[in-house]
């Protein structure tokens, strides 16, 4: 459970990360609302996941499923540069972050 935990809290990492975009120099109140909601929920599931994840490997795996998931969706969605290098380096973090969940079974 704690692992499924960790990765909600790293789509709401995500989720702030990506509503950083829209603030407008915190601007705009209803993007700057979610965005610190998003940002609160976020490190309260990782510190719900803490309870049974070794702190490092919590940390690690939710920051790097957020650099992923937040490097995807700048991809997809906001038009940024899908050269090889940046895929291979995407790549490399879903490695690292598959070693540190197999090296904590």
């Amino acid at each position: 459970m704690a692992w499924l935990i960790l990765v909600v809290a790293a789509l709401f990492e995500i989720g702030w990360a990506v509503g950083l975009k829209s603030l407008d120099g915190f601007s705009r109140p209803t993007p700057v609302i979610l965005t610190i909601g998003a940002m609160a929920i976020s490190i309260w599931l990782l510190s719900i996941a803490m309870r049974d994840l070794p702190l490092g490997t919590a940390y690690a795996v939710w920051t790097g499923l957020g650099a992923v998931g937040t490097a995807t969706f700048g991809i997809l969605f906001f038009g940024e540069l899908a050269s090889p290098a940046r895929i291979a380096s995407i790549g490399l973090i879903v490695l690292g972050i598959a070693g540190l969940k197999l090296a904590s079974s």
